[in-house]
């Protein structure tokens, strides 16, 4: 399908990285990504670490929200609200800071080097990106087609953008319109063990997922994007 028959399905933001997000019907995009979009994050107090659902699968049990003070209201799995590091800690088990984008500080996480045998497995660290909390700086907003998921829960992959049809990875290296924005598509995305986790609401762990992306997509799934024009992006809008 060529790019202009491709439209929005839904528009996802995570206010705070690994938890689930929020759906939105528009939203404004800028050079930082979609606005409220990995704007925190929290951190292993001890280890400095940034803490994510490779390392803590629990994360995907609570879900944020952007506030309207602009900080972030973040519901745990028995339903209570919080943004405090004392009950983040108590929650997880460790001791957690949530941060603010913003801070100059270098940005490590971690992955493992084998997702087939995690409990044995050495893990690995990479630099994330500065501001916000992506992963890549090539990737500040992400886009994923229905054909691509598939059958797959569309939550497992974290997208930004959800486009109905197909050819997104052709798109790599290409300048596209979306609403008022204007996209510079640099990178197909390469998944990692997040894909396998289970979450709320009836996600269920499954290394096959990972296995497959692997196998037939040559561990990449979704594409990323650098904003080169901010604007606002709607549902039903055209990728041109």
């Amino acid at each position: 399908m060529a790019a202009g028959r491709m439209k929005v399905l839904e528009l996802w933001r995570y206010p705070v990285k690994s938890l689930q997000g929020e759906r939105v019907d528009e939203v404004r995009i800028t050079s930082a990504g979609l606005d409220g979009d990995r704007r925190f994050a929290l951190f292993d107090a001890r280890s400095g670490l940034g803490l994510t659902a490779r390392r803590a699968p629990e994360l995907l049990f609570a879900s944020a929200a952007a506030a309207e003070d602009g900080g972030v209201d973040i519901t745990l799995p028995d339903g209570s609200v919080t943004r405090d590091d004392a009950v983040l800690s108590d929650w997880l088990g460790r001791a957690v800071r949530l941060q603010a984008a913003g801070a100059p500080d270098r940005r490590r996480y971690e992955n493992p080097v084998d997702f087939e045998h995690e409990a044995t497995s050495p893990w690995a660290s990479f630099d994330g990106a500065p501001g916000p909390f992506h992963d890549s700086a090539a990737a500040r907003v992400s886009l994923v087609s229905t054909a691509t998921i598939g059958p797959w829960d569309r939550r497992r992959f974290r997208a930004n953008v959800f486009l109905d049809g197909d050819g997104e990875d052709a798109l790599v290296g290409s300048t596209v319109a979306l609403g008022d924005a204007v996209l510079d598509i640099q990178m197909r995305i390469a998944r990692c063990v997040m894909t396998t986790r289970p979450q709320g609401g009836g996600v269920e762990r499954d290394l096959d997922v990972l296995r497959t992306i692997n196998r037939e997509r040559g561990r990449c799934l979704a594409v990323g994007a650098v904003v080169a024009r901010s604007g606002v992006v709607r549902l039903g809008d055209a990728l041109s």
